[in-house]
């Protein structure tokens, strides 16, 4: 059984956990507030669910892969150590009246992905879930080769995590579009032609061409 370290339990985090657990995958989920302030959600993913809360430390601990899906301010507070070798699945986006200005993303020095990077610099980041509303997660899914099935689009500097993706991605719903290394992640992002539209395989590529940085 594989097991989902899931970092940050808001809209995001919340709805992936379920994802997860539904596609049979083990949960551990954690936020800033407390494994305690979690027992709603973790009832809400079901009995025959095996999913818990704990600390971030131990979610970047016991999952095979991890999902950091903190505001881009609090990513310097993500574990280190215990992600070293593991796939980190990147959901964040830049929003600057949340986050505060970063001169590097504001002069398109680097991406959130490349920071993310560099922060957990063991780590393999791929992009996922950033550019899709939490609630259509588990709504706008439907199986492979459904006409108009919706893509969505992933990022990484590694074939094998963008494999890896692809594949959850597959599981929950979803085509996949691979936009290449975290270098070229931004195309994805907020204000950008793909960000959180309804769009298949084609509609995504050409979108993800219009991108202007």
């Amino acid at each position: 059984m594989t097991t989902v370290g899931i970092i940050g339990a808001g809209h995001i985090g919340s709805t992936l956990a379920k994802g997860f657990a539904k596609n049979g995958y083990d949960v551990v989920i954690a936020n800033s507030r407390g494994p305690e302030t979690l027992t709603d959600l973790v009832a809400s993913i079901g009995d025959r669910a095996r999913a818990r809360a704990a600390t971030a430390q131990d979610a970047a601990e016991a999952g095979d892969i991890v999902v950091v899906t903190v505001p881009l301010k609090a990513i310097g507070e993500i574990p280190v150590a215990p992600l070293a070798g593991k796939t980190v699945l990147d959901t964040n986006n830049y929003y600057f009246e949340r986050d505060g200005r970063i001169a590097d993303l504001d002069e398109k020095k680097t991406t959130t992905s490349q920071m993310l990077q560099e922060h957990l610099r063991e780590s393999t980041v791929v992009k996922a879930f950033n550019h899709i509303m939490a609630a259509d997660i588990l709504t706008d899914g439907s199986p492979a080769g459904t006409e108009d099935r919706r893509a969505l689009a992933t990022s990484s500097d590694s074939d094998e995590a963008v494999a890896l993706v692809t594949r959850i991605y597959d599981e929950f719903g979803f085509d996949t579009v691979n936009v290449g290394p975290l270098s070229e992640s931004w195309r994805v992002e907020r204000d950008q032609p793909a960000y959180v539209v309804r769009q298949n395989a084609a509609e995504l590529k050409q979108n993800l061409a219009r991108a202007e940085r």
